[in-house]
């Protein structure tokens, strides 16, 4: 799995560095329910006063959405 996020959408470093900890974070604990494939995780529009939370829950709905994955919830990633 690879993680980008444009500086052009997080200015910050350490907003960058945090989404891709979050993002690496619900990946590993829901990796044995999803498909074996290569995944690229690109952050498409700035992310604005979402919180940690937020972020969580959107990357758990985009890898339930993958084919193949089972859609088994295991909760929410403090990072």
């Amino acid at each position: 799995m690879g993680v980008t996020v444009a500086k052009k959408l997080v200015k910050r470093a350490n907003g960058r560095n945090l989404i891709k900890r979050i993002a690496r974070e619900v990946f590993r604990r829901q990796r044995e329910n999803l498909p074996s494939c290569d995944l690229i995780i690109r952050l498409h529009a700035p992310v604005g006063t979402a919180r940690r939370m937020e972020l969580n829950t959107d990357v758990r709905q985009l890898l339930g959405r993958l084919p193949g994955s089972r859609g088994r919830d295991t909760g929410d990633v403090s990072v």
